[in-house]
């Protein structure tokens, strides 16, 4: 079982309000008492009302515990943007309230650990940049549907790519493409973006310039950069 599975396991045996013993939680999930320590520390932080401590045994009593819910790519971009401006809003208690839910969120999302640890919604980029890359998502996404060339301007460079994929890693949104001009692989930040621009041209699959080529090379440069980088 992974993390999150566990974590949502937990959740729904503390919510009968009966006191569980860490013991009895590691016994039936398969996993070490110091586990338990550790994901009841996990909930506790992600704001789940958990009470009791190490050699007692813990208890939730939430007051709103919602079903699981498998969210679009679509869906949790809107939530990021939902959360990013309520968090930079002037209203104290929507504020905090928006990072307490992102905290959640963030508890639950798959684990990345290449990825430092970061709240969700509110990572790398201040709202305002967050909604300027999102602005250019439709046109985007559209491009790559349609096989679109487009032209992408950013702090003054041109760029004639074949958007390939969209990507949400580390809580930011890039654009996989292929660069016409530089005849390389090109990897973009959507918030960095300043134009896009279509261009008549539409573009098939050639090989070297796929988004499955670009897979392929990531993985074959992720060992080189292991040794490199040292234990």
């Amino acid at each position: 079982m992974n993390r999150k599975d566990r974590l949502f396991a937990l959740m729904q045996r503390l919510r009968d309000g009966q006191l569980h013993t860490a013991e009895a939680m590691a016994q039936d999930l398969g996993v070490s008492v110091r586990t338990i320590y550790r994901d009841m520390e996990v909930l506790a932080e992600s704001g789940v009302p958990v009470e009791g401590a190490r050699g007692y045994g813990y208890t939730a009593q939430a007051a709103i515990t919602l079903p699981p819910l498998n969210l679009t790519e679509t869906e949790l971009e809107a939530l990021h943007v939902a959360l990013a401006a309520l968090g930079a809003s002037d209203l104290p208690e929507m504020s905090e309230a928006a990072r307490s839910l992102s905290a959640k969120i963030d508890a639950i999302l798959p684990e990345d650990s290449s990825a430092p640890s970061a709240s969700f919604g509110f990572a790398t980029h201040a709202f305002a940049e967050a909604a300027r890359g999102f602005a250019h998502m439709p046109s985007i996404r559209a491009a790559i549907r349609a096989r679109q060339k487009l032209r992408i301007t950013r702090a003054g460079a041109v760029h004639d790519i074949r958007p390939l994929h969209l990507d949400y890693w580390g809580r930011v949104w890039t654009c996989i493409a292929w660069e016409e001009t530089a005849n390389d692989f090109l990897s973009l930040r959507i918030d960095r973006i300043d134009s896009v621009t279509p261009l008549p041209g539409l573009f098939v699959d050639e090989p070297g310039k796929r988004f499955a080529d670009w897979q392929a090379r990531t993985k074959d440069e992720a060992p080189l950069r292991q040794r490199k980088e040292g234990p």
